[in-house]
């Protein structure tokens, strides 16, 4: 993938978090970037889904469930094992799904009470890191992705400073 390609996902992504009104927007895109390999996965292509979001025992309000297998890092190994996953109709509803999980989650997770009190963006990448995903290194992957591509690209981002993209197919098949 060039970086143009990678650029033109964070510039469409960092838009939809911020539509959905998902903290920190260019952040959660370079955690979106990285957890959907730049909206190349086929979760991501055939489900919207940016983060890897898991289908709870009651299905998300508004998605549909798909069985596919993952990687997850469990007591120092990669393994890989099946899982099902949350389908989002677009990719800012996944952006929202997103947020109202961490809010849902936060009374029980420290992590994620944390990173919704965070003052900077790479404080919420920190925090939500340590609950989010089995792969210790993530929170440096997604700050990396962040450092080499967002400063640069959208120096000023915020709700106001975004360019107007539509969203529609961005990660659909």
């Amino acid at each position: 993938m060039t970086t143009t390609l990678q650029d033109s996902f964070l510039r469409q992504a960092t838009a939809a978090a911020s539509n959905a009104g998902h903290i920190y927007p260019g952040y959660a895109a370079c955690e979106a970037a990285l957890e959907s390999s730049w909206g190349q996965s086929r979760l991501a292509r055939e489900a919207n889904n940016l983060f890897g979001q898991k289908q709870s025992a009651t299905p998300l309000p508004g998605t549909l469930t798909v069985a596919l297998p993952t990687q997850e890092f469990l007591r120092g190994a990669w393994v890989t094992v099946p899982s099902h996953w949350a389908c989002f109709r677009t990719v800012e509803a996944c952006f929202r799904a997103r947020m109202a999980l961490l809010e849902r989650l936060r009374s029980g997770c420290s992590a994620y009470d944390r990173a919704l009190r965070a003052t900077t963006g790479e404080q919420f990448v920190e925090e939500v890191s340590r609950a989010w995903s089995t792969d210790p290194a993530r929170a440096a992957k997604v700050l990396g992705i962040h450092r080499q591509h967002i400063a640069s690209l959208l120096p000023n981002y915020g709700p106001q400073s975004l360019p107007q993209f539509s969203i529609q197919g961005m990660a659909s098949a």
